[in-house]
């Protein structure tokens, strides 16, 4: 089958996430760059990395790369790649993104009509015709343009990777899905350890940790724009992704997931989510405050996105949260605790140095990631002993 270069982005800061999980997918990686992966795939690749990712935003095809210092550098750079080995005489396409960074070029309406206008006519020419109806499926293009390097790709995924389709309801300020999933994979956190959300909202962290634990694929029950193009990706590729995803789910039955929240309304509405992500019998809601945070376990996880300033908080109430929250942890003498947050009092509040701390950004608000790392557990035959 057929190679190509495809194109993953995600969230700043979490690359190196993303790149094992393609690496552990089967997929050579070809150019690791701020906010995406780059990796060499065939159109099973297409299928299973929409359907297996749990950190990407989407996959992308790459269509071609040059370099462009003017608009006329950009009308030629992108009528000369092969638009009609994607779109078909009867395709709707557009560009429904320019980004534009440290170049010459910058606005994105003007990126994104001169670069229709080359592709109209280089199909022009190539399917003699001199109209469209673009009345047939959807191929839109996405373009980055970096130190005037411009990358051009279509866009195989439609709605964002992090939209799993369980989310119905949320809370104030929810996280991304996708972002969620990393975090918990930037953590040694596995299923037969204890994981505590105490701040879960409409259960983001729980339900993702979940999904992982049971071996459920996050876009096992959603379709995907490339769905459609059976040039591309035939459909026998796609019912293949998706058979193979449904026989990886295995339900454990000793996982201890927990998320609390002090709205038992926001509590009814995550457990709604987990019973739209499959996954409710491995999920315990309950409506608690931070200031009764405890558990009996030992060795466990907190892994929690607590309100910051951005979320409707003001500063004295988020100070004093974030004391309540140090003094229980303090408790749970043997637990790590993971925690992202913009607020930058953070641990002079809880009163605890972080180990680590990483920045990211949670959408346009820069925040860090704080990793409280406790005590490692004795292994398996002593615990058991004990």
């Amino acid at each position: 089958m057929n190679t190509m270069e495809l194109i993953a982005p995600c969230h700043f800061g979490l690359e190196a996430v993303l790149k094992r999980e393609i690496d552990d997918l089967g997929y050579d990686i070809s150019e690791v760059r701020d906010g995406r992966v780059t990796f060499i795939g065939d159109a099973e690749a297409i299928a299973r990395i929409n359907i297996w990712s749990r950190t990407a935003e989407r996959v992308l095809i790459k269509i071609g790369s040059f370099f462009a210092y003017s608009f006329e550098d950009l009308y030629q750079g992108t009528k000369a790649l092969a638009w009609e080995e994607y779109i078909p005489r009867d395709g709707r396409f557009w560009v429904t993104k320019a980004a534009s960074v440290d170049s010459k070029l910058f606005s994105p309406s003007d990126i994104q009509s001169v670069m229709k206008k080359a592709m109209v006519d280089r199909l022009k020419d190539i399917y003699h015709t001199n109209w469209f109806e673009e009345d047939g499926k959807d191929y839109p293009v996405r373009v980055f343009i970096h130190k005037d390097e411009v990358t051009v790709a279509l866009d195989t995924t439609g709605e964002s990777l992090h939209k799993r389709g369980y989310r119905k309801l949320t809370a104030k300020a929810p996280i991304a899905e996708n972002l969620a999933a990393a975090l918990i994979m930037l953590t040694p956190w596995k299923s037969d350890r204890i994981l505590v959300d105490p701040f879960c909202g409409s259960g983001t962290f729980p339900i993702e940790a979940a999904l992982m634990a049971a071996g459920i694929a996050p876009g096992l029950k959603r379709k995907f724009r490339a769905c459609d193009w059976e040039h591309i990706v035939p459909k026998d590729i796609w019912k293949d992704a998706y058979e193979e995803a449904r026989e990886s789910v295995s339900m454990p039955s000793d996982v201890d997931i927990q998320g609390y929240d002090i709205d038992e309304s926001v509590i009814a509405s995550a457990r709604d989510n987990a019973a739209l992500a499959g996954v409710s019998e491995l999920i315990h809601f309950q409506k608690r405050d931070v200031k009764d945070l405890s558990h009996h376990g030992k060795y466990g996880f907190i892994i929690t996105n607590p309100p910051y300033g951005e979320r409707l908080m003001k500063d004295e109430e988020i100070s004093s949260l974030y004391t309540t929250f140090g003094e229980r942890i303090k408790l749970l003498d043997t637990w790590s605790v993971y925690m992202i947050t913009s607020y930058a009092g953070a641990e002079a509040a809880m009163g605890r140095k972080a180990d680590k701390n990483r920045k990211l950004y949670n959408g346009m608000i820069q925040t860090r990631f704080y990793s409280f790392m406790g005590p490692k557990p004795p292994k398996r035959a002593d615990r058991d002993r004990a």
